[in-house]
Parts: structure tokens; C-alpha cells; sequence
């Protein structure tokens, strides 16, 4: 298992479109990838594979995520879930 905390930076959050993206990207790999979110009161995770799953975390500009991944191509899966939120997320 391999994690990574990343800042969401496009000023939408995790709408639909931007939601639906990092799913597409998610479920390229075999792995496991969970989106972690604390809050004050509870801690929020997320199925990355499911659009409506993140999108119920409500995950909001400048919000920290952790994202987990645990399977054969781990490491990948990290590296591109981090890069594609650094990015944007397409927007």
C-alpha cells in the first residue's frame, strides 16, 4: 500500500466533469484507490473508481485529499492520480 496527500487546487472541487476524469483515470489500474478527506468531525473516504462516490465526499477547493492505493501497480496508480490532481484535474 502506498499513499499521497495532494491539495485540490482548481476552484470547482471535485464537480462532475472534473469527478468524472479522476474516475476514468482510476480505473485504468488494477489497483485499489481510495480518496482519503479529514474533516474536524469525521474522516470522508471515497471509492476513486466511483464517480458518485466522490462526488458524495464533497471535496472542495483547497481541500487536502490522501490518495491510497494498494495493488500490483500501486506505485503507478499514485503517481498518476497525484499528477493528474497537480494538474487540474483538466480544468
Amino acid at each position: 500500500m502506498v499513499k499521497g496527500k495532494v491539495k485540490i487546487k482548481n476552484p470547482t472541487g471535485l464537480h462532475l466533469r472534473p469527478a468524472g476524469l479522476f474516475c476514468k483515470t482510476a480505473m485504468q489500474f488494477d489497483s485499489k484507490i481510495t480518496v482519503l478527506k479529514k474533516t474536524r468531525h469525521e474522516d470522508v473516504t471515497a471509492n476513486a473508481k466511483s464517480v458518485l462516490s466522490v462526488l458524495g465526499s464533497c471535496i472542495k477547493s483547497g481541500d487536502e485529499i490522501e490518495i491510497i492505493c494498494e495493488g500490483a501497480d500501486e506505485e503507478d496508480a499514485l503517481d498518476t492520480m497525484i499528477q493528474l490532481v497537480e494538474d487540474g484535474l483538466g480544468e
